[in-house]
């Protein structure tokens, strides 16, 4: 008698990880490394050449050219052959499921950060999708999903969405600090929390489109009648918020239903007006790609997702505030005071105060009217669970 084995279950594996490593070592880093001792080389003996007049590559440059080349192209068909190896194997199911451990799921959360759009075309299994999520798993947004996830859901919705490269276990960082969370504190409030995870990775648009699908979704089949929703985003998070808001209104200026039961939207050191950092990242690859010498080190630079590329300006006036929402603006930086030069020019680490409220050096405002709190001698992930920040939710949320 012949048996059936039970189906794997579904999500991404350590062998697909695995493999994706090995891909990336030969793509970008052995690459990387070859390219920039090819570079140096040209650079070393063609300099001996002008000095000594001599004509051509010497016998020592020649025998060094190849056993160069041989150790790299070793290590790129070894490398290559591991790969398909273990997507052979990671095809049959085998292996621990990447999304079975809290350490799993953090690292999956960073490499959609930063190849996550790489990852939807060419290794899809290891791409996030935007869902609901509770106790590290999808929620499926259908009336028996939610219902079993949420059995005493009430009509005030809180929705949570964290930042770039991280998860939805980013929001209860610092829980020491404070002795609880947003979303428990907002809970024991009459708030039902609804933590989202989704690919930072992609774009801001898409991953706009996607929101704006799923909290239709979850609106439409909340176990009672929504009558309230707030929208809460760490970082990037409350980029996408702003990008799904945009996608939700059609261009006959009507809006999807769930746009019309927004009360608040709060943003916690997002990115409105761009980050430094990643208009750092996108000039220092160009600059070094200037030279050959350090051309591949801008290759590994260049290899940031779309996601990243989209914090470089942020969202512009374009992307209108949702209309009857208030909007709350957080913003931190390492100096006790927002004015001192080194909040100003450094913020948070990740984002200064101005982006942050969304105010141009023009006095443009993004958010004309919005609620701003400043958190002082704070961090970019300060933020998250921080007691100011907590006080003004429950004042904000009340």
């Amino acid at each position: 008698m012949t048996t059936t084995a039970a189906p794997a279950p579904p999500g991404p594996t350590l062998l697909d990880l695995a493999s994706l490593a090995c891909e990336v070592a030969d793509g970008l880093v052995v690459r990387s490394v070859r390219d920039t001792h090819t570079a140096w080389l040209d650079r070393v003996h063609g300099l001996g050449r002008r000095v000594t007049g001599a004509g051509g590559p010497g016998v020592v440059e020649t025998a060094h050219r190849g056993i160069a080349g041989a150790v790299y192209g070793g290590l790129g068909l070894g490398l290559r052959a591991a790969s398909r190896g273990l997507d052979t194997v990671a095809s049959t199911g085998a292996g621990p499921r990447l999304e079975g451990s809290a350490e799993g799921r953090f690292v999956s959360a960073a490499v959609n950060g930063l190849i996550g759009d790489r990852l939807l075309r060419e290794r899809p299994q290891m791409a996030i999708a935007t869902a609901v999520r509770h106790e590290g798993r999808d929620v499926v947004p259908d009336a028996e999903g939610l219902a079993a996830a949420f059995p005493g859901a009430t009509g005030r919705v809180v929705v949570l969405l964290h930042g770039l490269c991280e998860n939805e276990s980013y929001w209860g960082r610092h829980r020491e600090r404070t002795g609880t969370t947003y979303a428990e504190d907002l809970a024991a409030r009459g708030w039902t929390p609804v933590l989202l995870r989704a690919n930072t990775g992609l774009s801001l648009r898409e991953n706009g489109a996607a929101l704006t699908s799923l909290l239709q979704q979850v609106v439409d089949h909340w176990p009672v009648e929504v009558t309230r929703v707030a929208l809460v985003g760490h970082s990037m998070g409350g980029l996408v918020m702003r990008a799904a808001g945009a996608v939700a209104v059609g261009g006959d200026g009507s809006a999807a239903p769930w746009t019309r039961l927004v009360s608040d939207v709060v943003t916690l050191g997002t990115p409105h007006l761009g980050a430094p950092v990643a208009w750092g990242i996108g000039h220092g690859s160009r600059g070094l790609s200037l030279l050959p010498e350090t051309a591949a080190l801008g290759r590994l630079l260049d290899w940031r997702s779309v996601g990243v590329h989209d914090l470089v300006a942020g969202l512009a006036e374009d992307v209108a505030p949702l209309p009857h929402a208030r909007y709350r603006l957080v913003a931190a930086t390492l100096s006790a005071s927002e004015r001192h030069p080194v909040g100003q020019v450094v913020g948070d680490l990740l984002v200064r105060p101005r982006s942050a409220y969304g105010r141009d050096r023009r006095g443009g405002e993004l958010f004309p009217g919005a609620t701003v709190l400043h958190v002082g001698s704070s961090d970019h992930f300060d933020l998250l669970n921080h007691p100011e920040v907590l006080q003004a939710l429950r004042g904000w949320l009340d």
